[in-house]
């Protein structure tokens, strides 16, 4: 078997007396054959357009040589720099495998200014651009995709012959991009987009990179069978019952990597367990570790530890029963891929809760367009320290004068079963070190603290935010661009657009009752190292 999964510690009993009712209930063989009554009537209807992910290990093989065949003819123009413009499920996936691969993909999940013009700022000639929305109307890449195909003309190149794009039959994009004559790849309409790794969405950017795709299949191929059969040792109902088994006492999942050899699973089990668990009220918050720290061990007790290791590795720890109370999971990729989809259909069940939809993302998205419609005057900021502007919503600040002062007042918001989660609205290609800032906040709170890249977290861990358990308090990290750059055929620019996505998400978290600390960098990289200090 490919895909491993050992459980200790409490949740073992929990997960031993749950497995014996899914098997009879045949839950992993219904969920093969697209069952949509699993999840209660509520979820019925949205269930029977959501399952398509069960068939994708088949009804993909054909992508293979489609994609091989583009990526020659691509190579024989000189394009050999692919850029992905994808939000949330239609990049977290193809990020996953071209890193684990060791092959070149620029993923532009971004408005950043500083990032677009990072992105394209080599040879256009030998660039190509991937655009890959599911719906075909994520601004964020329609603005990427504008941005792009005036680039490219104003160099006198084809557009058409360097623009690839993943959409779902009928769309929006799928219009444009037919009439445009771009190429396109049809992506199943029955998969919704956290679900589809192993679909167009993950295997066309990630096959066009150099990335063995034909592998990854097979590797999921794999573990299908033990992952559709009704018995007590399938992963997916093992994984899936130990996920669901921790609430209420671990409602949060910590994500750690510890010598496997797939970079940045994390990141994609983060978008996939969050946005498919929060809501009504309820969820599992993944929050992503590089290292397990000692000294939050005690005030970190609600936070499940569960670690990625490869199989070598994991054949030892589980013998000698090491990390005692964690899960251990190993696996290949593709293997990994789709019992973690098998595993966080089942948990959605055990929980009560419709896994497949994401009724508070679209919350933001509305407040955004609005905020750019209305172009309302921006709020003045309550204080600035060292080149910091410090806006809040929620009335918590107090008297603070300072960042740290606000820091303190936005954590005595925080309950004895909080989190903390950053939201850096920054080029992450030009300070990518501002993620050390959850470490030192997480220090400082003693609670867990998650960091997501905005907008992009918009897309999957958002709907936890908003959804979920009211029991974060959040900070936001702007920054001013030096440059910014026009949208063509738009009334607004990236950094607007960013600046409005960030305004409108705080918008949305206030209006649920919940504190929004909003810090704005003037200066990006000196004002970056003041919040370093102010966080420590």
């Amino acid at each position: 078997m490919n895909f491993r999964v050992h459980v200790t510690g409490p949740a073992l009993a929990a997960v031993e007396s749950g497995l014996a009712e899914l098997v009879s209930n045949l839950v992993a063989s219904r969920i093969t054959d697209q069952d949509p009554s699993l999840w209660g009537k509520k979820a019925e209807r949205e269930a029977s357009q959501r399952l398509g992910w069960v068939e994708s290990v088949n009804d993909s093989r054909a992508l293979v040589d489609q994609i091989d065949q583009l990526r020659s003819a691509l190579h024989a123009q000189g394009i050999r720099h692919f850029v992905l413009a994808g939000m949330g499920g239609s990049s977290l996936a193809a990020e996953v495998i071209t890193a684990t691969a060791g092959v070149e993909l620029t993923i532009l999940d971004s408005t950043s200014p500083g990032q677009v013009t990072a992105a394209f700022a080599g040879d256009l000639s030998a660039t190509a651009l991937i655009v890959s929305s599911k719906s075909g109307s994520t601004v964020e890449t329609d603005s990427l995709l504008r941005y792009f195909v005036a680039a490219v003309v104003d160099a006198g190149l084809d557009a058409a012959q360097r623009i690839i794009v993943v959409t779902d039959p009928g769309s929006a994009l799928d219009k444009v991009a037919q009439a445009a004559g771009y190429h396109v790849f049809s992506a199943e309409p029955h998969v919704g987009g956290r679900f589809s790794a192993l679909t167009a969405f993950g295997l066309v950017p990630s096959g066009l990179a150099g990335a063995d795709i034909g592998e990854l299949l097979d590797e999921a191929a794999a573990a299908s069978l033990a992952l559709a059969i009704d018995h007590p040792e399938n992963p997916g109902l093992i994984l899936g019952c130990a996920l669901a088994a921790h609430l209420p006492h671990h409602s949060k999942l910590g994500l750690v990597s510890d010598g496997t050899h797939i970079v940045g699973l994390p990141n994609w089990i983060e978008q996939l367990v969050a946005e498919s668990t929060g809501k009504d009220g309820k969820g599992i918050l993944p929050v992503v570790l590089d290292v397990v720290s000692p000294e939050l061990s005690e005030p970190l007790a609600d936070l499940q530890i569960l670690r990625l290791v490869d199989d070598a590795f994991a054949h030892h720890l589980f013998k000698h029963d090491r990390h005692e109370g964690e899960i251990l999971v190993s696996g290949t990729l593709g293997a990994q891929f789709l019992a973690w989809e098998y595993a966080i259909a089942i948990a959605g069940m055990l929980l009560g809760i419709n896994p497949f939809d994401q009724p508070d993302v679209e919350s933001a998205k509305e407040a955004t367009r609005a905020l750019l419609t209305q172009r309302p005057a921006s709020s003045p900021a309550l204080f600035a320290e060292h080149g910091v502007d410090v806006r809040a919503e929620g009335g918590f600040l107090g008297d603070a004068v300072t960042v740290r002062e606000a820091l303190t007042q936005l954590l005595g918001e925080l309950g004895p079963d909080g989190y903390v989660a950053i939201h850096a609205y920054l080029d992450r290609v030009a300070l990518p070190q501002a993620e050390g800032l959850r470490d030192l906040l997480a220090r400082r709170a003693g609670r867990p603290v998650t960091f997501g890249w905005g907008p992009r977290f918009l897309h999957s861990t958002g709907q936890f935010h908003k959804g979920g358990p009211a029991i974060g308090v959040f900070v936001q990290i702007l920054q001013h661009p030096s440059t910014d750059l026009a949208i063509p055929g738009l009334s607004f620019t990236f950094g607007e657009l960013i600046t409005a996505q960030a305004a409108g998400d705080a918008r949305v978290l206030a209006d649920h009752g919940l504190p929004v600390l909003t810090l704005t960098l003037r200066e990006s990289s000196g004002d970056l190292t003041h919040l370093f200090e102010a966080f420590n």
